[in-house]
């Protein structure tokens, strides 16, 4: 076992002179970085919120735009099951906090009830049986029928807008150039973003906060706003009002004809005539369809673009845009066009998020952070280093390059990995540095039973490390399983100190048992000794 082939050796070594290297732009400045050449490794590992500073902004999601969306929503689909049924429906609409449906015949009723309760749907786990239903469908003597969703449906409804937020959210602040942002759900209905480094929060909140809604309507040309103002709004229209307040109102078909969800692509681009900013778009297949189908129908007739329930912009039909690809114009500039680029590429938030709580923390804490946490990590690391020599002598000298190996393996990889150094993280970077000595601990202790069994020095070493390397990894295995439940349910930074642990753990792993047992290996061979004297073991 302590024979190395020449393939594992340089391998080992390898290992070793790239995770020195990858750890080597972490101690040198950004403009010595930018000298090098551009093949040249140099990821550098990034500091959390606690340690840099940064915004902490948390968000309450408006529970109140989801019901009414999901209210919205429930009238369409009972009229869609109703017209699949073949029953006519003489009103639907919302009252309260319900959807009320009246049909044309009486006699339907029965057929009309079966066919709502199809609306219903079981919550919880299909595997474990329905914990509930997300609505109740109840008719009255009126032949009225009352779609009301539950407070459990409710919930798992917010819950779902939440997680959907937080894709969105992500893919906007990403979409800054900000990728160290830490995004989690807190609560029922609130969303924490943590963004490092950064002090002023005015233009992240403006591109968070805004749901950026696309859709485009049909515009009806017969009548004016005004006129449908003064007499009735057509069935199935309404008035929306301009982005710009000179711009007035329009009366829009309410249903749209294609939806910004169906966009593949936004990006800020400019005019190729007058070269004012713009936004390009691409539909998906499907919106691609719709949108080329309705610009053949509608030549030389106007059509509305709408964010947010504002008109942004109402261009006439020229020709048919097959393609699915357009632009949208306004009054943009460069930046204002980028930043409805990002919303719309990113997606829309399901409903309105409120600023609950917001602050910034200083990069002086995270100084003093730094500084108590290098303090710690050098007083830990001297002190292992010490009393590991002092009991082990020369062997405990190869457990510390272990050591050494140790910790430039673990920057190295949590620099490649892009992930961000907490206060915890660096808990985490210290316990790593107790286990890793931990496991030489066994090895050598193992090492002396075998000497004291009377095996030689070569074939001790041999069985100690074997040997060893079972109640190793069964005790680090046991720490990994904790490192991950950490990850998988934790947050914020008991996610860095987990991420930490879990690095840790593995390089320990190969730095404790292969390094130093390659170490070792070199160590035998190069002692001199007379033939047949045995080797006396320094531990």
């Amino acid at each position: 076992m302590l024979n190395f082939p020449p393939w594992k050796q340089y391998t080992i070594l390898g290992i070793c002179l790239a995770g020195l290297l990858v750890v080597l732009p972490n101690f040198l400045s950004q403009r010595t970085l930018d000298r090098w050449p551009s093949w040249v490794p140099r990821p550098q590992l990034s500091l959390g919120l606690d340690l840099r500073g940064g915004a902490h902004l948390l968000y309450a999601m408006e529970t109140n735009d989801v019901r009414k969306d999901w209210l919205d929503s429930l009238v369409g689909e009972a009229r869609q099951r109703l017209k699949d049924a073949q029953i006519a429906v003489s009103a639907a609409g919302v009252t309260g906090n319900a959807v009320q449906v009246r049909i044309a015949k009486p006699e339907d009723s029965d057929a009309a009830l079966k066919a709502l309760r199809q609306l219903i749907q079981p919550l919880g786990n299909p595997l474990l049986g329905a914990s509930g239903y997300d609505v109740e469908v109840q008719k009255d003597e009126n032949g009225t029928f009352t779609i009301t969703p539950t407070e459990a449906g409710l919930r798992q409804r917010v819950g779902s807008a939440v997680d959907a937020a937080i894709e969105t959210v992500r893919r906007r602040v990403d979409g800054m150039g900000t990728k160290e942002a830490h995004i989690v759900r807190e609560g029922e209905g609130r969303i924490l973003v943590q963004v490092p480094g950064l002090q002023e929060t005015a233009e992240l909140e403006r591109l968070i906060g805004e749901t950026a809604r696309l859709s485009f309507h049909e515009v009806n040309a017969n009548i004016t706003p005004a006129e449908a103002k003064a007499g009735r709004v057509p069935i199935g229209y309404r008035i929306f009002k301009g982005a710009d307040k000179r711009e007035g109102e329009y009366l829009l078909r309410e249903t749209p004809v294609v939806r910004g969800d169906e966009l593949t692509d936004a990006k800020a681009a400019f005019h190729p005539q007058n070269n004012t900013p713009i936004v390009d778009f691409t539909f998906n297949n499907a919106g691609a369809r719709k949108f080329a189908k309705f610009t053949r129908e509608h030549i030389e007739k106007p059509f509305a673009i709408v964010l947010d329930d504002k008109v942004i912009s109402a261009p006439v039909i020229r020709s048919e845009i097959p393609s699915g690809r357009g632009y949208i114009e306004g009054n943009f500039t460069p930046e204002t066009s980028t930043k409805l680029a990002i919303q719309l590429k990113s997606g829309a938030l399901p409903a309105k998020l409120s600023i609950a709580e917001k602050r910034t923390v200083g990069p002086s804490l995270g100084n003093d952070a730094i500084e108590a946490g290098k303090l710690a990590g050098i007083i830990g690391a001297f002190a292992t280093i010490v009393l590991t020599i002092l009991y082990y002598g020369t062997f405990g000298i190869f457990a510390c390059i272990g050591l050494v190996v140790h910790g430039v393996l673990t920057v190295a990889l949590m620099s490649i990995f892009g992930s961000s150094l907490t206060l915890p993280g660096i808990a985490g970077l210290v316990l790593g540095i107790a286990m890793a000595v931990d496991a030489n601990v066994l090895i050598y202790e193992r090492i002396r039973e075998e000497v004291r069994a009377g095996k030689s020095a070569i074939a001790a070493i041999d069985a100690g490390f074997t040997r060893a390397f079972v109640t190793i990894a069964d005790s680090q295995l046991t720490t990994l399983a904790c490192a991950l439940v950490m990850f998988w349910l934790g947050a914020g930074p008991i996610r860095g100190f987990a991420v930490t642990l879990t690095i840790g753990i593995c390089t320990s792993i190969f730095a404790s048992v292969t390094v130093v047992r390659l170490i070792i290996n070199y160590w035998l061979n190069a002692q001199p000794r007379a033939k047949g004297s045995p080797l006396v073991l320094p531990v």
